[in-house]
C-alpha cells in the first residue's frame, strides 16, 4: 500500500490558476495539463522519496518532481505515510513560497 496523497489549499489554488491561464490559449490542452499534474502528484504514492530535495529550502522532507516546466512540490511525512502536495509551481515564476508545515 502506498502513501496517502493530500493536496493543500495552496496547491489547489495553483492548479486552478495554471489551468485557467492555459485555457485562455487552448482549453483542451489546459485540461490535459491539469490532469497530468494531478497524475504526477498521485504517482508519488508508491515511491515518495524519488523527488529531489527542493534546493531553495534544503529540507529533506520538502521534495519535488517535475512535469514539463512545472514543479510539483510536496512535503513528505514518513511516519504517517503521507504526502502533502503544497505547490504546483511553474519554474519561470522564481522562488516558490511554501506554506509552513507540520
Amino acid at each position: 500500500m502506498g502513501a496517502k496523497i493530500f493536496i493543500a489549499p495552496s496547491a489547489r489554488n495553483d492548479l486552478r490558476d495554471i489551468v485557467a491561464f492555459a485555457a485562455l490559449h487552448n482549453p483542451d490542452a489546459a485540461e490535459r495539463l491539469g490532469f497530468a499534474l494531478i497524475a504526477r502528484a498521485e504517482s508519488l504514492a508508491q515511491f515518495p522519496q524519488r523527488g529531489r530535495v527542493v534546493p531553495e529550502y534544503n529540507d529533506p522532507r520538502l521534495r519535488e518532481v517535475l512535469h514539463l516546466s512545472y514543479r510539483v512540490i510536496y512535503r513528505l511525512n514518513e511516519p504517517a505515510q503521507a504526502i502533502e502536495v503544497v505547490r504546483f509551481w511553474h519554474a519561470a515564476r522564481g522562488f516558490p513560497h511554501i506554506p509552513v508545515g507540520k
